[in-house]
This record gives C-alpha cells, structure tokens and sequence, in this order.
C-alpha cells in the first residue's frame, strides 16, 4: 500500500519503521533536521515541507496515496492535512488528535466535516487498554466504539441463575444489546439465538453503556468488590484513566505533582480524589498507604519514573502493578521488577494503524479483542451491494458472524431480523477471521 505519515516525530517515526518493511511509505516533516535524521534511519521517502501545505502534499503523492496518516504534534495541522489529503484523492485518511473537542460530537463534528476517516487519540487508546487489563470478573471493558457509544464488555457466568440454561432467542434481551461471543472450555464461538449460556461461560455483552450495565444484572451472579486504584501522574492518560474506572465503579486516586494540573483534575474528575506530591517518593506512598490499594498504575509521562513508582508502590504492598512505558526495551525486562503489565502507547498506535490498512469494505479490523480467532471489524456498506437488498434474517451472512451495530448518519442502531442496511452504513461486526472474506462479499 502507498502511505503517506505526516509528521515525523516520535508516533510518525515509530508507525513508519512499523510499516516501511511491508508498504511503500512517505514521510513528510517540517523539520530539516529530524528529515535528515529519518532519511538515514527510515526505509522510506523523506520530504522536508509543511504538512498543511497543498504543494507539499501534491509532491508527496496524496493524489495516489492509499492512505494518509497525519500525526504531527498538533491538532490543527493533522486535522487540515488529512482533510486536504482526502480532497486530493487519498483513498483513506486518518489524524492523531490530543484535545477531546475534536472527539465531542455533542459541540461538532469534526470527523465527518472534514472528511477524514478516523481521529486517533494515543492518550485515550492508552487509557482504554490499561482499563482492559485492569481485569476483574464480571466487569472487564474491552472497548469502546463509535465515538464512545458503542460498548462491550466480558462477563464471567460464576453460578446458575435465571439466564442459563435458557436460550438466548427466549431471554427476550432489551433491542439495544447483542450477545457478541461465548467463550467455554478454552473455545470462543459467536452466540447464535439458540446458544445457551451456562456456569463457567465467559461471554461479551454489546450494545449502549447503560443497556449493557442493565443486561450484566442479569448474567452477574457474583456480588462485585469495589476495588481501590491509584494513578500515579496526572497526565492526558491519567485523566482518560480515571474518567473510564469511575464509570465502571472503582475507587480511584490520582497523584500530581503539579498543583495547577491538581486543580484541574479535582474539576473533571468528581468521582476521584486526588493527592498533590510526587508519586515516585516512597515515603509519601507510605503515609497514603498505597499498598493497601489493589493496582498502582505508573502514569507519571517518564518509563523511569513509572518503573520506580511502581517498584515503590509493590514494596508497600499494592500487589497489581501496571506502567505506561514508551522504549521497548524496557517493556521486555520490567516484569523483573514485580510490574505484571506494561503498555505502550506508540505499540498500541501502531496497532491501530495497521487495523486501518485494508481495501474494500472493510474499513478497520482488531484481530486483537478477543480470543478464538474473532475479529472486530468494521465494514462500509457499498452501492448495491448483497446486504442492501434484502432483511438482515435472509442475507447471507456466514453463521460465525454477528452485525453488532450500525452507524448511520452520526446515529448509533442496533440491528434485528428486519433490518435492511444503506449504501454508506458503517457496520461493526464480529467475525471468526476464516469467514472475514465471507462477510465482507456482502457488503
């Protein structure tokens, strides 16, 4: 595939070595000395110009390019040059964004204005896969879609109750959930109607946040223990953190050093209390007893001082230890140090990225969520295709797949039997990945 990266920083540089090998990649930075730089590091084409300027991105090839990444380190520019990219023929377009009115729909929307495919906030991909892997029981989120309105989360079936044995056509779940997979004796498989759930199942609830939360009561049948989490750093990562795990009911603790940064978590986070110091110091973990937390996670924007903070905090006693670190070097050696996970935010990028590199229908694929060879993807639905011309309950659809959602014009549907999918729908779908090519004929 022919890519063009905007921006040659730290997330462009670390998604173009990811990709050089396998696509033809251009890089195109404003910096003459990091293009140097990359022009000896990168197997790629090396443009030195600004990445809102049509020129450059003319010479660059976006008339041809199958898809545009804009990850320079500011908003406006990524926003501008993937708009222009998509104007001048880019096929796909995507653009790294920090600030979270670019992601409100409530204010604007900025994605479908400007036409570009994806908004991609490394901060907030960090802070949803660090809650992934805060894992408990009954309540582990995997993932949000469609801008956030779109759920699914794992639910562990502990003892029989009123929802096993019983088929899941007969349950008569609210319109606005599916049962998305059931894992049992180590296989997964997508739910059909007449699956029935049964004590021990793993399964995966989808649908709108507070439908599924109303649905888990139904399949929960292990009361849930409030954990305690501590955050140490407050930063962009640390805030979408703890935004997450207040709405999944824990106990959350943020430590800044930075008192201005304090005040201002204090006023966006109203379900979390947080402590102004140093989060690496071990004798203020002491007296706030951190070790009588359940997980310390390391968010203080340096790997040396999450590993140290973490370290810190398994001395006191916290017994579940997580840190965001960027080199991966270390990411290979700090399980020696008690850490039982490390999260990379430019590994976690580059994934995403790679999700996002396909033809045709289908517009994103995570091989990654789920066990058992299920993929989440997410499909266009063209002119005249197969799904457009017949209800859901005829069309063709291999039987390991679900249609989980449909994005239509900005608004979120969840599909049943009768429902007839348009030309420029954005479905989600499950699917066991032998029968991708499969479903991806009928759209």
């Amino acid at each position: 595939m022919r890519i063009l990266i905007l921006g040659g920083g730290t997330v462009g540089s670390s998604v173009a070595k990811a990709l050089s090998g396998d696509h033809d990649v251009t890089i195109v930075d404003i910096n003459k000395e990091l293009t140097d730089r990359l022009d000896e590091d990168i197997d790629a084409r090396i443009l030195c110009g600004s990445a809102s300027q049509s020129s450059v991105l003319f010479q660059a090839g976006a008339t041809t390019a199958d898809i545009c990444l804009a990850l320079t380190g500011n908003d406006e520019v990524n926003i501008v040059g993937a708009s222009m990219a998509h104007a001048m023929g880019t096929r796909r377009t995507a653009a790294r964004i920090y600030a979270k009115v670019f992601r409100d729909l409530s204010t604007f929307d900025y994605q479908d204005h400007f036409g570009i495919d994806r908004m991609l906030s490394i901060e907030h991909l960090t802070a949803m896969e660090l809650a992934r892997r805060i894992r408990e029981p009954g309540a582990m989120l995997i993932e949000h879609f469609a801008c956030g309105e779109l759920e699914m989360q794992e639910v562990v079936i502990t003892r029989p109750g009123p929802a096993t044995g019983v088929a899941l056509s007969e349950l008569h779940l609210p319109s606005a959930v599916r049962i998305g997979t059931i894992a049992r004796d180590d296989k997964t498989t997508i739910a059909t109607a007449a699956d029935k759930i049964e004590p021990g199942d793993r399964i995966t609830i989808l649908g709108d946040r507070k439908a599924v939360e109303d649905v888990k009561k139904t399949f929960q049948t292990q009361s849930r223990i409030k954990r305690n989490v501590v955050i140490g750093g407050g930063g962009e990562i640390a805030l979408h953190l703890a935004q997450i795990l207040i709405t999944r009911n824990y106990n959350v603790r943020i430590i800044e050093e930075d008192r201005d940064r304090c005040e201002f978590l204090s006023r966006r986070l109203t379900g979390a209390s947080v402590l102004c110091g140093d989060a690496s110091e071990k004798n203020l973990l002491a007296e706030e007893h951190i070790g009588e937390s359940d997980i310390f996670v390391g968010c203080l924007g340096d790997d040396e001082n999450n590993i140290m903070a973490c370290v810190e905090a398994g001395e006191l006693g916290t017994k579940t230890l997580l840190a965001v670190i960027s080199r991966p070097d270390y990411a290979e050696i700090v399980g020696r140090f008690g850490i039982s996970e490390a999260v990379s935010p430019q590994a976690l990028f580059c994934r995403q990225v790679e999700g996002l590199l396909h033809t045709g229908p289908v517009l994103f694929r995570n091989p990654h969520l789920l066990a058992g060879n299920i993929d989440v993807v997410e499909l266009e639905v063209q002119k005249d295709a197969a799904i457009t011309q017949v209800p859901l309950k005829e069309a063709n659809l291999p039987k390991q797949a679900i249609l989980a959602a449909v994005i239509r014009d900005n608004t979120i549907l969840i599909p049943d039997a009768a429902f007839v999918a348009r030309e420029g729908d954005n479905v989600i779908a499950l699917v066991n990945n032998p029968s991708l090519d499969e479903l991806a004929k009928q759209f």
